[in-house]
């Protein structure tokens, strides 16, 4: 049997949904989620799916991995960036110039 290594969570009560909006109320069941979290608390990230569609683990590690080169090198991350490609200069003055 494999042993889990990390902490899980069960939200009979709703109260973890609820908090962090993906409860939905008619169905009484949470939508499918992930929120990344940062060491300090703050959410980086929440992606909602229907329940129509499963969830993209490539694209939850490409955000990760984006987050981390953020942190890394001060630089974004551009549209279908992947690791490896360069990142680009955050600057609200240049939106529509390029």
């Amino acid at each position: 049997m494999t042993q889990v290594e990390f902490p899980l969570v069960s939200d009979r009560n709703q109260r973890i949904s609820r908090a962090y909006r993906v409860l939905d109320e008619e169905s009484g069941a949470p939508f499918r989620a992930t929120v990344l979290i940062d060491p300090e608390g703050i959410i980086k990230s929440k992606l909602v799916y229907p329940r129509e569609v499963g969830r993209n683990t490539y694209e939850i590690i490409r955000m990760l991995e984006g987050i981390q080169y953020f942190l890394d090198t001060g630089l974004g991350v551009p549209a279908n960036w992947v690791p490896g490609k360069p990142g680009i200069e955050r600057d609200p003055n240049m939106i529509g110039k390029i």
